[in-house]
């Protein structure tokens, strides 16, 4: 395993000075944009029951739950799209302009959900425009994270690339907690009168201000320096997709295998126990948010941490920790999630959290040390976004259906434990690759093995 530089004068990656300023104004701006993402999705899942009722037939509280998880589920379908479209984009004309798009569009149709009308208002129409917005939402989101990604890494020492990066999963943990506390604000200030009436709409309004403020402080930053670098040479061209495909498919393929226990953790932990804990442990709607507000509080300060570890022991190490995490925590974790009580009910969130916050940490370095400059966004977002597509973005549903056809509390679980056991499959395979550079010759770039990983 590789170990880290810890030298405070290591300030390089590769042929290019760091400015830490610079990298500071990279990471805040990255990190915003990234919050703006994740702040939507958080929200719907938080304030899925409440959804639930304005956005679908009356009548069958459980069918309608299942149809809101299904709209959210159905936004992802668009996510692989937009990351290939915007993932080209950015290869050929820079990480920083692709950027400030998806942050406009996110906050855009953020804002949108908040303005719709419901069931009662329109029928038919209520949900037809919430799926519309939603893949919108998605469609810009299969840009963004994976493009954050990179830019903040293109920027960063070189052995110190997850230390910074750990930011960016900072800033997707701190927009679920922000959610989750808006959200825990309205249901517990607000008369259920009022909250039902235009109260749920507020957390979702927000973004369009958040959104705004992303933008410009996007649009002061420089383009990154290896992708100055590649864009000097202009005898290399950005490679086509077919290219991309038959050079890098094992890396696509491995790498979309671990990311699948990467989005299950997350939207399980993030999305799903808030859920859970009410219908399974009939906690009232504020002592889940409160709950889950805990334990991502702890989630965004646990990744710094994970960082460091990551920069230290490498790549390899952190994987093999993710996995030992989230097969050794989950049924703890669910089975306290499930007791009804709010501190016993954090306490399994946090639990789900240690896992899913290695898997979220070490996924966000590995999208860009695995594939070189000129198809970094592309290769990263395409991969990172399917496995978000087949394991995110149905997390939510799949529990759901798995608890109510099986009558087992745990089957989500034990789902948890299968996935993750595929993803220790192809994550073990990749290379290590802590110790490499980002703006260094394709040809020096490692593919994955068929037996066991080469050492960075």
């Amino acid at each position: 395993m590789a170990a880290s530089n810890n030298n405070p004068a290591d300030v390089s990656t590769a042929s290019h000075p760091v400015d830490l300023a610079t990298l500071r104004k990279v990471i805040l701006a990255s990190a915003l944009g990234n919050f703006v993402e994740w702040f939507d999705f958080a929200v719907y899942g938080f304030l899925a029951v409440i959804i639930a009722s304005h956005f679908f037939p009356p009548g069958d509280p459980a069918l309608a739950l299942l149809q809101t998880f299904a709209v959210f589920a159905v936004s992802f379908a668009l996510r692989p799209l937009g990351g290939l479209f915007f993932g080209r984009l950015g290869d050929r004309i820079g990480r920083k302009r692709v950027l400030s798009m998806t942050v406009l569009l996110m906050a855009g149709s953020t804002t949108a959900i908040g303005l719709l009308p419901t069931y009662h208002s329109v029928g038919l129409l209520a949900p037809l425009a919430l799926a519309l917005a939603r893949c919108v939402q998605g469609f810009s989101a299969g840009g963004e994270y994976a493009g954050a990604c990179a830019f903040v890494m293109e920027h960063a020492p070189r052995h110190r690339k997850a230390r910074y990066g750990s930011f960016v999963p900072v800033s997707t943990f701190l927009a679920f907690a922000t959610a989750a506390a808006l959200a825990y604000i309205v249901t517990t200030l607000l008369s259920e009168q009022a909250l039902n009436a235009w109260g749920w709409r507020v957390p979702f309004l927000i973004a369009a201000p958040l959104g705004m403020v992303g933008l410009y402080m996007r649009l002061r930053l420089d383009e990154s320096p290896a992708f100055q670098a590649i864009a000097a040479q202009k005898e290399v061209p950005h490679a086509p997709l077919a290219e991309t495909l038959r050079s890098h498919g094992s890396t696509i393929l491995c790498l979309g295998a671990f990311i699948s226990a990467t989005a299950l953790s997350f939207y399980m932990f993030t999305t799903y126990f808030a859920t859970y804990m009410q219908v399974v442990g009939h906690a009232g709607q504020a002592t889940a948010l409160l709950a889950s507000l805990g334990a991502l509080l702890f989630a965004a300060a646990f990744c710094p941490l994970v960082g460091r570890y990551s920069d230290r022991v490498g790549r390899r190490g952190t994987l093999i920790t993710a996995g030992v995490c989230l097969i050794g925590g989950v049924l703890p974790a669910y089975t306290l999630a499930g007791s009804g009580h709010w501190l016993l009910s954090m306490l399994g969130a946090m639990l789900m959290a240690v896992g899913a916050v290695i898997c979220n940490v070490v996924t966000a370095v590995l999208l860009s040390e695995q594939f070189p400059t000129r198809v970094r966004y592309t290769g990263s977002a395409l991969c990172y976004n399917i496995a978000y597509t087949i394991f995110g973005g149905t997390a939510p549903m799949v529990a759901t259906w798995l608890v109510n056809t099986s009558g087992f509390n745990l089957a989500p679980a034990f789902y948890m434990i299968a996935i993750t056991l595929l993803a220790m499959w192809g994550g073990l395979k990749l290379p290590e690759s802590s110790t490499k550079a980002l703006d260094d010759d394709e040809s020096s770039w490692h593919r994955p093995s068929s037996g066991r990983a080469m050492a960075g």
